[in-house]
């Protein structure tokens, strides 16, 4: 015998739903709204129950309407403890974990903490192109027509005239060009490109920092003083530095700075390979050729006079922070690079 109408007709659904309803409401954790679920919408509740043995038409769009209505209460009272602070449950109030955060690659602080150490000494920064033309990269710094640098063996060429820089003082030459005379007193930084064998200590892209000075009365010793003050200020305050001859096709004299072990202070470690000595790079007076080939009558070799000088960055991290391969710093490992923050 079918006693689905009894059963149905047995229950007050209007009263029930404003008890579930209320329930619902006055929920004041996961664990009570759990419990009025399972009151009135589990499985082995009254609603459902029905529901399953409903017959008739009109019996069901009732039942129905009565769960429909029960789900959206249980729906908001599930946001309401969502959205604030619940009584055995957890606190939303409090600060939840946060993301991590970034900090500027190892290099991005070394250019700009020696940036920082030129504008202190009166210098500027002036930006540079790094697709130059044969013309600002190799003419004019006076490289003679037999440089290796000048094949495609060295240099990475676009086409016959334009190559990707090989150093950044092009814009040396732009910048005198562009001031029409002295002084001027600046530095430039950015990447530079060369066929480079990639091994420890060489990388086909690699960053620069090279300097230029020039005004009426620049000696050998302003370069050297103005190198010892960067020095110490990169490397700490009592580095020595020392200077060995050298050649460079647009300087003359040339020399090479060396700065003194910050590790072992001239004794000798694996750092300085014994020596005492880190190589920091290139340096020497402006030949008289570059002053004639931008403008001899602006910059008079007779009367004007500069230092200029270069540096690798990647060559400054790796020896202030004793890393041991030059490639750590393009692997972007963040666990290399998460230590220097």
């Amino acid at each position: 015998m079918d006693r689905t109408p009894d059963t149905v007709a047995a229950v007050n659904w209007d009263e029930l739903e404003r008890e579930a309803v209320a329930a619902y409401e006055s929920a004041a954790s996961g664990d009570e709204l759990e419990e009025v679920h399972v009151r009135y919408l589990g499985r082995k509740a009254a609603l459902p129950q029905a529901l399953r043995g409903v017959r008739d038409r009109e019996s069901g769009m009732t039942l129905n309407a009565v769960r429909r209505r029960l789900e959206e209460a249980e729906e908001a009272a599930r946001a309401r403890l969502d959205g604030g602070t619940v009584a055995g449950d957890y606190d939303v109030t409090l600060p939840g974990d946060a993301p991590p955060r970034g900090h500027l690659h190892l290099i991005t602080q070394i250019r700009r903490e020696v940036e920082d150490v030129f504008l202190g000494l009166g210098y500027e920064v002036v930006d540079g192109r790094e697709v130059e033309t044969t013309h600002y990269n190799f003419d004019a710094l006076n490289f003679p027509d037999w440089h290796p640098a000048r094949s495609t063996g060295d240099s990475f060429f676009l086409d016959d005239t334009r190559v990707l820089r090989t150093e950044t003082s092009p814009s040396q030459i732009r910048t005198m060009e562009e001031r029409g005379g002295p002084p001027i007193y600046m530095i430039t930084t950015g990447r530079v490109y060369r066929r480079e064998n990639v091994d420890a200590t060489h990388t086909q892209t690699f960053h620069q920092v090279e300097g230029l000075a020039v005004d009426e009365g620049i000696t050998l010793a302003d370069l050297k003083g103005t190198l010892l003050a960067f020095m110490r200020a990169i490397f700490g305050p009592e580095r020595r530095v020392r200077f060995r001859t050298h050649y460079f096709p647009f300087t003359e004299p040339s020399i090479e700075p060396d700065v003194s072990c910050f590790l072992c202070d001239g004794v000798g470690c694996a750092v300085c390979k014994h020596s005492g000595w880190l190589e920091m790079g290139g340096s020497g007076m402006v030949d008289p050729a570059l002053f004639e080939f931008v403008d001899p009558e602006k910059y008079d070799p007779e009367k004007v006079s500069g230092f200029a000088f270069g540096l690798g960055l990647e060559r400054i991290a790796l020896l202030r922070h004793g890393l041991p391969d030059i490639r750590l710093l393009w692997g972007n490992d963040l666990r290399v690079l998460g230590q220097f923050r």
